[in-house]
């Protein structure tokens, strides 16, 4: 996210913000966020419609990642700041409560193929086979002309004619 958006959210101005980051340069390294470069900030600006008013500035937004955009969380001192900062951290939790429910479920049914493969082996065959397109019939290769008999006329069908 880039530092106007974030300063919306924290409800602070983008100038307070940038520099609470100037200020504490420990807590934001080079993976916690970064600044636009020139060509970056134009093409941002090209792509994003609620960022024009980027467009005339003349400093460089920073662009946080979800790291970065915690810790501005905690840097900031005011009450949406502080908020926000409380969302994460839940957030966080609920995360890796759904992450081992959803390890343990994988677990649960790893176990039941192991238990039951051999036994639905016929079906699971079966469900393959069925799964598969049949093959197609092959057509041989190459131009072929059909051409009807043509009727020759005999000797005999002359005579009767005249």
């Amino acid at each position: 996210m880039l530092d106007s958006d974030l300063a919306i959210l924290y409800g602070v101005t983008t100038r307070r913000l940038k520099e609470q980051v100037r200020r504490n340069p420990d807590r934001f390294p080079a993976d916690f966020m970064f600044e636009l470069t020139v060509e970056e900030k134009s093409e941002v600006v090209a792509n994003c419609d609620h960022l024009g008013k980027l467009r005339f500035s003349p400093y460089m937004p920073y662009a946080f990642t979800e790291h970065g955009a915690l810790m501005l969380a905690n840097v900031l001192n005011s009450p949406k700041a502080v908020q926000v900062s409380v969302q994460i951290v839940r957030t966080f939790i609920r995360l890796r409560e759904l992450l081992a429910t959803h390890k343990e479920l994988a677990r649960k049914l790893e176990d039941m193929e192991k238990k039951y493969d051999h036994q639905f082996k016929v079906v699971f065959d079966a469900i393959r086979q069925l799964l598969s397109p049949p093959e197609k019939e092959k057509k041989p290769i190459g131009f072929r002309v059909e051409e009807t008999l043509a009727r020759y006329r005999t000797s005999s069908s002359k005579r009767k004619r005249k």
